[in-house]
């Protein structure tokens, strides 16, 4: 098994070099696929990784939403994801026509959008937003009347954080709901000098209770600026393998074992090389959502970092 493994990495490592290839992985990809990866990453390190890359063919080892805002910043590209049936459910909770809905109730409200949306969502909304810069891109917002779609516990966040009025969208990510506010209170006693660091698609109560609400991207550098040696880690547990691997000498333990995106466990080795050797399956965007799709992103990348 771990001979097929090697070859397999071979493989890809050979293919990715003939095909001028560049492979983005996710925080929450299995360890496996982290490990190949040239770049691993939050959705906005991999937007910008993506938008900056000088390969022909980006595979990107995520899930659908993330593989689309790649082919919108690199409509010249090829964009590969190894699995298409890799889908975001909290993506699919918005499409286009609620969107517009909503907009039609709220003329004067600007739209901001979660990177966790289709392209044809973000081809509805003013500007994109990650969980790294949600806070900072609604405060420097003109409008003070926001419709954020489609994650109810960020928006929910961002109305305390900011003081604006935020529609809030019934969207929601299910692994993150799986972690209860009591998980911190048991971790309390049994971590007292661990910190807690808790992404911002978790319920508002867990929100309260944590040290810090922060991005994939937010905790790997809170973790390598910190001193302290113990962290608990409230998000998709395919977090800690990444933790664990830049920081082997601290100690890191996941809030809930259950915060587990079955849709981002679906990619593998051998889809992976299976995509290289084919260049299938290509996510494509049609011009015209691209095109304004493109927009709400830009808007967000231009943002410093």
């Amino acid at each position: 098994m771990i001979r097929d493994e090697e070859r397999i990495k071979e493989r890809i490592c050979k293919l990715k070099e003939e095909r001028n290839a560049v492979i983005l992985a996710h925080n929450y990809q299995l360890g496996e696929i982290q490990e190949i990866a040239d770049f691993r990453g939050d959705s906005l390190e991999l937007s910008r990784k993506a938008q900056e890359t000088k390969a022909e063919v980006i595979v990107f080892c995520g899930v659908d939403f993330m593989a689309e805002t790649a082919a919108i910043l690199n409509p010249e590209k090829i964009v590969l994801l190894p699995d298409p049936s890799a889908k975001c459910p909290m993506a699919a909770m918005v499409n286009p026509e609620r969107l517009k809905e909503e907009r039609r109730k709220n003329p004067d409200a600007a739209v901001v959008c979660y990177v966790n949306t289709s392209a044809a969502v973000k081809a509805e909304s003013d500007i994109c937003c990650t969980s790294a810069n949600f806070l900072q891109i609604i405060e420097n917002m003109e409008a003070e009347k926001i419709i954020f779609v489609p994650d109810w516990c960020m928006g929910y966040l961002a109305s305390k954080r900011t003081g604006k009025k935020i529609i809030l969208y019934p969207g929601y990510c299910p692994a993150h709901l799986r972690i209860e506010p009591s998980r911190i209170r048991e971790f309390r006693k049994l971590h007292p000098e661990a910190k807690i660091l808790v992404h911002p698609e978790c319920k508002p109560e867990v929100a309260e209770l944590a040290d810090e609400v922060l991005g994939t991207g937010g905790m790997c550098r809170y973790v390598r600026e910190s001193e302290v040696r113990e962290f608990v880690i409230g998000t998709e547990i395919g977090m800690i393998w990444r933790l664990r691997m830049e920081r082997p000498d601290k100690r890191f333990f996941p809030l809930s074992e259950q915060a587990i995106c079955p849709q981002m466990k679906l990619i593998s080795l051998e889809k992976v090389e299976r995509a290289l050797e084919r260049l299938e399956p290509r996510v494509e965007v049609p011009e015209e959502v691209r095109e304004r799709a493109e927009i709400a992103i830009r808007r967000m990348l231009e943002l410093p970092s």
